[in-house]
């Protein structure tokens, strides 16, 4: 099945050095338009070469989002790439995997929050670290 991102968890890994985990995770990811234009590769900006790498060999991938009035309707309470992200995941009937790659969460989502301003509710943090 198809995975499909919107822009925190490629930007900031990217910033982080550590895009390559989304790879090994889940193989390819489908971006739409919108979520590319976020992550804004064409600016010299921290992990834009890494976002860069990632499309040109492949395992990134643009792909259009059909349903724009569903993105419509979505953009009334989300930013436009989640919207889309949201949407071209229903199209797409993308669901998550799980491969076991990573040994603990812990160590990534620290080093996220330091160097990326990445920040997540600690309740949530909690329940995702006893996942």
């Amino acid at each position: 099945m198809p995975v499909v991102s919107n822009t925190s968890p490629i930007l900031n890994l990217a910033i982080v050095d550590r895009l390559k985990l989304l790879h090994q995770q889940f193989g390819q990811i489908q971006i739409p338009a919108l979520v590319l234009e976020e992550l804004k590769v064409d600016e010299e900006r921290p992990g834009s070469q890494s976002i860069q790498a990632a499309i040109a060999d492949g395992w990134i991938k643009v792909q259009p989002v059909s349903n724009q009035t569903f993105v419509q309707l979505l953009r009334q309470t989300l930013d436009g790439g989640e919207a889309e992200a949201l949407a071209l995941a229903l199209e797409l009937q993308a669901e998550e995997k799980q491969s076991g790659e990573l040994q603990s969460l812990q160590p990534v989502i620290e080093e996220l929050n330091q160097n990326a301003g990445f920040r997540i509710a600690p309740e949530l943090l909690t329940r995702i670290l006893e996942a």
